[in-house]
């Protein structure tokens, strides 16, 4: 079972209902309708569609929830493969990047100042020493990386990273790898 399936089955809200009113012990028609809140009609609906994917058996009478279904869809999922940032200083730095992003996206700005800066450095390596950048070119680096780019750009401009006068941007810190 793909776990995007399971999203799938579960995203229309009556079935959502279904699903929990089996997993409370719901097992007849009737009573799976009266603990979603449902009509029999849509209950009916539900079930049918849900039996499709593969979350619900029935022998006619009674349903079931094949809770099975789901821990198999937890282990189907590969483990996230370690993101690896070798521009880290070290092991503690790069424990750092691997908790705040994913797949190359931030995930989370860290609330602890001192891995914020690990986290902001990082991201000034995006942007080239000594080059002048409009706010729009700061925006389009930023934002392969995380939506809420305005918030970024101000963190970057408040702790040094970055240095703003006259609608541009330099990179003004951070750590400068050699190439």
């Amino acid at each position: 079972m793909d776990p995007d399936r399971i999203v799938g089955l579960l995203a229309e809200p009556d079935r959502l209902r279904v699903v929990a009113a089996l997993a409370l012990g719901a097992s007849t028609l009737d009573d799976i309708a009266a603990t979603a809140g449902l009509e029999p009609r849509e209950a009916t609906g539900a079930l049918v569609r849900l039996e499709q994917g593969g979350l619900v058996a029935t022998d006619g009478t009674s349903y079931v929830l094949l809770g099975e279904a789901f821990k198999m869809a937890a282990r189907s999922r590969p483990a996230p493969s370690e993101e690896r940032y070798p521009e880290a200083a070290d092991a503690a730095e790069e424990r750092i990047l691997q908790t705040a992003f994913a797949e190359g996206r931030l995930t989370a700005l860290p609330a602890k100042r001192s891995k914020r800066l690990v986290v902001l450095d990082h991201l000034a390596q995006r942007f080239e020493p000594g080059r002048r950048y409009s706010e729009r070119q700061v925006n389009a680096t930023l934002a392969p990386v995380h939506d809420d780019t305005a918030t970024l750009r101000r963190y970057l401009v408040d702790e040094g990273f970055l240095d703003r006068a006259g609608g541009e941007y330099w990179r003004s810190g951070g750590t400068v790898r050699p190439r």
